[in-house]
C-alpha cells in the first residue's frame, strides 16, 4: 500500500500550470510575484499541495505536536486575486507595512490582493522580507 502524503507537501507539477490559473493582468502579475519571491528566497519555485508556489523549505513542530514541512515563502495565484502566504498575524506585526500597502485584504496568514495595481512594491517586499526573516527564526533555519 503507498504511503499518503500530506497535502501540504511539494511536488513535480509544472509551475507553469499553477501560473496558468491566472490570465490576462494578473498572469502577468503572477510572473512578478514569482521573481520577487525568488528574487528575495535564492530559491526555486516549487508547487505545493497542486495550486501554491512555493520557495525554499522548512519542517516545523509546534509544542502540540503538530508538525510538518512547509515553503518559507509561497504564493497562490488565482482567476480572482493572489494569495500571499506570510507568518502568523503579520498585519498586527507590520501595520507600517500594512498601511502602506495599498489595497488589499488579510486575514492570519494570508494577503489577499486582487490586483497589484496600486500596490506600493517597496511595502510588499519588506513584508516578503519581514516574514522570511521571522520564519527561518522561528524554524532555526538560515
Amino acid at each position: 500500500m503507498a504511503v499518503k502524503q500530506p497535502a501540504m507537501s511539494p511536488s513535480e507539477m509544472p509551475v507553469d500550470e499553477v501560473l496558468d490559473r491566472a490570465t490576462g493582468q494578473r498572469r502577468a502579475e503572477a510572473e512578478e510575484l514569482l521573481e520577487l519571491h525568488a528574487k528575495i528566497t535564492g530559491e526555486k519555485p516549487v508547487v505545493w499541495a497542486g495550486r501554491i508556489i512555493g520557495f525554499g523549505e522548512v519542517e516545523y513542530k509546534y509544542e502540540t505536536g503538530h508538525s510538518g514541512r512547509m515553503p518559507l515563502l509561497a504564493f497562490a495565484p488565482g482567476a480572482s486575486k493572489h494569495t500571499i502566504y506570510l507568518v502568523n498575524d503579520f498585519a498586527e506585526k507590520w501595520p507600517e507595512l500594512m498601511a502602506s500597502l495599498g489595497k488589499h485584504r488579510a486575514s492570519k496568514v494570508c494577503l489577499y490582493l486582487t490586483r497589484l495595481t496600486g500596490v506600493d512594491r517597496n511595502a510588499l517586499r519588506a513584508l516578503l522580507e519581514h516574514s522570511l526573516e521571522e520564519t527561518r527564526a522561528q524554524w532555526q533555519q538560515n
